[in-house]
């Protein structure tokens, strides 16, 4: 099998090849430099609205428009660097979603990927734009919902949908318990029940699989069980163009299987991250006092929260890891070296067709 041969993702009228979209990743690691690189491959890029900006010594009121036009700026700026496709990811629990969404539809992006919450009054803000809509959803239920709402309300279907599973990095959409003990679904599992909602519409609904997909051979097991595509992110930190500090990205190249742990994050979900010297301080119980002048996320109650989260993912960023985390997928202890998105995208191509090659020959 050639690589020509690789199924393409089709999300309406656009055709991903290879089959990747780039995972969201904020704060300021997935922004317009990573993203357009990303594109510029045949996958989806995709800039994180979360904590653009260097809004950390801003008042209130000029944070919130900082960050906007920050979100705006990397629009156009990954935009002017490609003719591929451009993403956006837009958590629903910040309190600016609704403002972020209208800045994406008004910046004409390809798509708009949303999860952290149920994206569930998404396509209101459309305006008769052609804005692909992809909430992010990790059971069938979910998708059962905002579908339901969607059609209520909008006469309008998700164009696509991303299965995110347990093995993914950042927050995760599963109990802390459930994760610990490892009574979870799995994504294989998920997917198969997704994936007969998805094809009971008609057209069928693309479904994304996503969480602890690292290698070509990975996607082409996801594309044999009905996937359409895929979504990676851990992948694409180890990248030249990856916009997070270099520190951000040795803190992957360093990590062994044993370094991933699961944390309970102050916005009210559990997240995986790398394990540090700050991350056994706040599992000890150690706080970090601070004054919330934001509230960028509905979900974290200040006068509750050990510490801000906002301001340790600005400093993982940054680089500053002795006063951070750095969240990461399952399998970031498998990152060896930092390639171009380029060189990456190429070897993933390369083991996708493979594998396909492989399973033609054996059903022969």
């Amino acid at each position: 099998m050639t690589i020509n041969s690789i199924p393409t993702l089709n999300i309406g009228n656009l055709k991903i090849s290879p089959p990747i979209i780039q995972g969201g990743m904020g704060v300021r690691v997935s922004s317009s430099n990573l993203a357009s690189a990303v594109a510029n491959t045949g996958c989806v890029g995709v800039i994180a609205s979360c904590g653009l900006g260097e809004y950390e010594d801003s008042s209130v009121r000029d944070a919130k428009e900082l960050t906007e036009e920050a979100f705006r700026q990397e629009i156009r700026k990954a935009k002017s660097h490609t003719k591929g496709i451009i993403g956006v990811n837009i958590m629903v629990a910040l309190t600016n979603y609704d403002d972020l969404v209208q800045i994406a539809v008004e910046e004409n992006v390809d798509m708009i990927i949303s999860g952290a919450g149920l994206p569930l009054s998404l396509p209101h803000h459309l305006n008769g734009k052609d804005v692909k809509l992809i909430p992010i959803v990790s059971s069938a239920r979910t998708l059962k919902i905002i579908c339901k709402r969607w059609e209520h309300h909008y006469h309008k279907r998700p164009d696509a949908v991303v299965v995110e599973g347990v093995k993914a990095g950042g927050h995760l959409g599963y109990s802390y318990q459930s994760i610990i003990d490892n009574s979870a679904q799995t994504l294989e599992q998920i997917m198969a029940e997704v994936i007969e909602i998805a094809n009971s519409f008609e057209p069928h609904i693309p479904v994304i699989a996503a969480g602890g997909i690292f290698t070509g051979q990975d996607i082409a097991r996801f594309l044999r069980i009905g996937a359409s595509g895929v979504q990676m992110a851990t992948r694409f930190v180890c990248t030249d163009e990856c916009d997070a500090h270099d520190n951000f990205k040795h803190a992957y190249l360093n990590a062994k299987e044993g370094d991933l742990t699961i944390i309970n994050s102050p916005v009210g979900l559990p997240g995986r991250v790398i394990n540090n010297k700050f991350v056994e301080s706040i599992k000890q119980g150690k706080t970090v006092p601070f004054n919330c002048r934001y509230h960028c996320l509905r979900t974290c109650n200040p006068k509750e929260a050990p510490y801000c989260i906002a301001k340790v993912l600005s400093n993982a960023a940054r680089g500053k890891l002795d006063e951070s985390f750095v969240f990461a997928g399952s399998n970031a202890y498998r990152c060896t070296e930092i390639v171009p998105v380029k060189v990456l995208v190429e070897k993933l191509t390369e083991e996708l067709a493979s594998a396909l090659a492989k399973e033609k020959l054996c059903t022969k």
